[in-house]
């Protein structure tokens, strides 16, 4: 290249100029650390199967798995949405405290088929002091006849809307 600047010095410069960035402390300091959120879990009391579209029966188990190793939680409330919007049943006796590393679980029969396949759970969690969020998922398990079928899903956190 006669007298231009190459394509390596070009990248060089680019690399270091990116590399020169400031780059906000707070994101450095707690990645991903909470004080509380609320979490969106997608759940299904039954899926379809088959040409006829049947309904297959579902067990949900809510799971909460506090990750953070120094502190505790506080599960401040859980709500079990049908797929029409409307508020469920669960028997659980809430706030209920997760020590570090504890977990906890919310059931919901595999009989009680009223939440379909748009239920969802709403939880919400604080901690006094800055904690990793917990891991909240679903899982859902189902047999019958001879077929069998389990799957998993994740929660996301959300803004909530109250």
């Amino acid at each position: 290249m006669n007298g231009g600047i190459s394509v390596k010095k070009i990248c060089l410069l680019l690399l270091t100029s990116l590399s020169l960035t400031a780059v906000p402390l707070y994101a450095l300091e707690n990645p991903g650390l909470s004080k509380g959120q609320a979490v969106y879990v997608p759940a299904y009391s039954h899926i379809y199967s088959g040409q006829r579209a049947l309904p297959f029966l579902l067990t949900v188990t809510l799971s909460i798995r506090n990750s953070d190793s120094n502190h505790e939680i506080k599960i401040t409330s859980i709500d079990f949405f049908r797929a029409e919007g409307k508020l469920g049943k669960l028997e659980l006796e809430l706030p209920a405290t997760l020590m570090p590393l504890g977990s906890m679980r919310a059931v919901v029969p595999g009989k009680d088929n009223v939440g379909g396949s748009g239920a969802h759970f709403i939880v919400k969690w604080t901690s006094e002091k800055l904690a990793n969020p917990p891991i909240i998922e679903s899982i859902m398990i189902g047999t019958q006849q001879q077929q069998g079928v389990s799957f998993t899903s994740r929660g996301r956190a959300i803004i909530p809307s109250n």
